[in-house]
């Protein structure tokens, strides 16, 4: 059944747009930067309360070389096309790039015998920096693997980022040039009539063009726009285990499995903010929303760690959790354009979502010069984000940082209240969470929550306290 429509946010009463954006994960965020750059006047659409309210918010946080991409595919241009813009523009931006390396890891003699095929694949996929490793030249460069490691694939180039803070500085960039917000708007209708006319719940939007990246929703939303769905999304929840941060020393790379038709695999991996990070488990469900976490697949994605870095065997849990990712009926990228519609799908964006994004975007400015719009470049607004990651100096460390609020974390009040008022605040007290780390420690807010409460009261949409009511 179709929402109601609610009240209408008369804030967004902004006339025509060129283009709506309808889903603000980070292909979503990336896609609004994109076209306010090239001179659109966009507007993003979002049935959450804030940016990567979806599957975005749950992911390993990996830039991908694209090395085991299918060969010739849309999805190996994108991924390399954003991996190249990612690390262009992170100076400007002030985003962060942990080089790590991965190693593939064959964990037994069949598993060994896949390797060259992957590294001959990786290299058709035009990354040459691989280099096949017996098991003790990999453990070389990770003492802590186990010493069951029979071989294994280096990928040099194959990295981790803070995959909160570059969707949220997309966006930045767009709204600096522009580009409006609007949250809670969850899509009803889409009607073409020469303009699109978007019925939400927080009122209609007319807009000359639109862009559907709705992710885990994407063919409900070619639905309601009125086109049969040429692809089925088929939820694809994966649980993650995260570790105490004296798991860190224990991994200073990625090390991924030898894949598999079906999934990637499980992955043990360091975070850009100092744990480790050890998932996904790959489980089809016909639920869009919950994600749950099961002490079974928890276990058992400690003991996988355990094996892979015996270290890591009863390391604290500092969180767990589980996404959906946004998979079809096919790996490919479900991509089409209806140039008579003016509307463009980006679906089916699965693990590579975070890495891809940017060339996502490419893509969708390429897809929508057909169709049209005049369109004028402009220059892009300096916009820098603050640091979150490990790598380089925290705001804890300035002075006048006013106090520390979460000492798990080292979030300060500056950065908490900084995150309240900039570009693109905080709806809600995850979107909190992830720009400023505050409540994501050892403690997952115990100490801090109530001191977080008092900070936002009225100041996000979905209060963190009962009786907390936004004004």
């Amino acid at each position: 059944m179709r929402p109601e429509p609610t009240a209408r946010d008369e804030s967004f009463d902004n006339g025509r747009f060129d283009i709506a954006v309808i889903g603000a994960g980070v292909v979503g965020c990336a896609v609004v930067r994109r076209l306010a750059l090239a001179g659109a006047k966009v507007v993003l659409i979002e049935k959450g309360s804030d940016i990567l309210s979806g599957a975005s918010k749950a992911n390993s946080a990996i830039l991908h070389t694209g090395f085991d991409a299918p060969p010739g595919s849309l999805e190996l241009e994108l991924i390399k096309a954003g991996r190249e813009e990612y690390l262009s523009l992170r100076p400007s931006l002030g985003l962060d790039l942990v080089k790590t390396g991965a190693l593939v890891c064959a964990w037994n003699d069949h598993e060994a015998e896949k390797l060259e095929a992957i590294a001959t694949q990786g290299r058709e996929n035009g990354v040459s920096n691989l280099a096949l490793l017996s098991g003790a030249a990999a453990r070389a460069t990770m003492p802590g693997l186990s010493e069951r490691l029979v071989a294994a694939i280096e990928v040099a180039d194959e990295h981790i980022i803070d995959p909160w803070t570059a969707p949220l500085a997309y966006l930045t960039q767009g709204v600096a040039l522009g580009a409006r917000f609007l949250r809670n708007a969850e899509l009803i209708e889409g009607r073409f009539d020469g303009d699109w006319r978007l019925a939400t719940t927080a009122g209609t939007v007319t807009a000359g063009a639109v862009v559907n990246t709705a992710g885990l929703y994407g063919d409900i939303v070619d639905g309601r726009l009125g086109f049969t769905p040429e692809f089925e999304i088929r939820p694809r929840k994966g649980q993650f285990v995260v570790l105490d941060k004296a798991a860190y020393a224990h991994v200073p790379r990625i090390v991924l499995p030898v894949p598999t038709e079906i999934t990637k695999g499980v992955v043990v991996c360091p975070t850009a903010f100092g744990n480790v990070l050890i998932g996904p488990t790959a489980e089809e469900q016909a639920d869009r929303v919950r994600a749950t976490v099961e002490t079974e697949a928890l276990e058992s994605l400690l003991a996988r760690g355990a094996q892979i870095v015996p270290a890591l065997a009863g390391m604290p849990v500092t969180a767990v959790y589980a996404g959906l990712r946004p998979a079809s009926e096919t790996k490919a990228y479900r991509i089409f354009c209806r140039p008579e519609q003016r509307a463009v799908t980006l679906g089916g964006i699965r693990s590579t979502g975070l890495s891809a994004a940017l060339g996502l975007a490419q893509h969708a400015l390429k897809l929508i010069e057909g169709f049209g719009l005049s369109l004028s470049p402009v220059a892009a607004p300096a916009v820098r984000l603050p640091n979150l990651t490990e790598t380089r100096p925290r705001d804890w460390q300035q002075p006048d940082h006013g106090e520390i609020v979460c000492h798990c974390e080292m979030a300060t009040r500056r950065e908490i209240e900084a995150a309240l008022i900039s570009p693109v605040p905080p709806g809600d007290f995850g979107g909190l969470r992830r720009r400023t780390r505050a409540g994501m420690g050892r403690c997952q807010g115990f100490y801090c929550n109530a001191r977080l409460a008092e900070m936002t009261r009225g100041k996000l949409r979905e209060p963190l306290a009962i009786g907390d009511e936004p004004s």
